[in-house]
């Protein structure tokens, strides 16, 4: 039986907050990689119309957007194995954060390796020199949702 004490040190609605953290860390990393694979894709497509020799060489911006869901996926994880008994309102709160942390940037990096990736693939069918700035373009995009991951494990620790 929970004393009234103990209630009050671990609330039932942090572990709503984690819960919640968790979620918009794999949501709205996926969201925007199934978005940034999509986009891409379409290019690609066309693309390969005219270029079918360059299709390899094209789905760089479908495994870097691929790569986002992964960052969300890896602190999803993270914060599901810290949810316990002893689960403090701090903690809640915190996973929250980490969890936005990551997410929202993976969403935005995704839609903009999305139209990046689609404008670059479908340039470069036209001009090959493209290929080394669309590339260039696609890791500033990725990088953003790194700079969440990033700040998402720095608060993961910070418990």
């Amino acid at each position: 039986m929970v004393t009234a004490a103990e209630e009050e040190h671990y609330p039932d609605y942090a572990v709503f907050m984690g819960c919640t953290g968790a979620a918009f860390a794999i949501i709205f990393t996926t969201l925007g990689a199934s978005y940034g694979t999509a986009v891409s894709g379409i290019g690609i497509a066309n693309m390969a119309v005219n270029r079918p020799d360059m299709i390899m060489k094209s789905i760089i911006p479908v495994v870097m957007a691929g790569i986002i869901a992964i960052y969300g996926l890896v602190v999803s994880v993270l914060i599901s194995g810290s949810i316990g008994d002893e689960y403090t309102a701090e903690m809640g709160y915190v996973h929250l954060g980490a969890g936005l942390s990551v997410g929202l940037p993976g969403l935005t990096a995704g839609i903009a390796i999305g139209i990046a990736g689609d404008a670059g693939v479908r340039g470069t069918a036209e001009q090959p020199r493209l290929f080394v700035g669309m590339i260039l373009i696609l890791i500033f995009a990725e990088v953003l949702a790194l700079y969440g991951l990033i700040v998402a494990i720095y608060l993961y620790t910070k418990l």
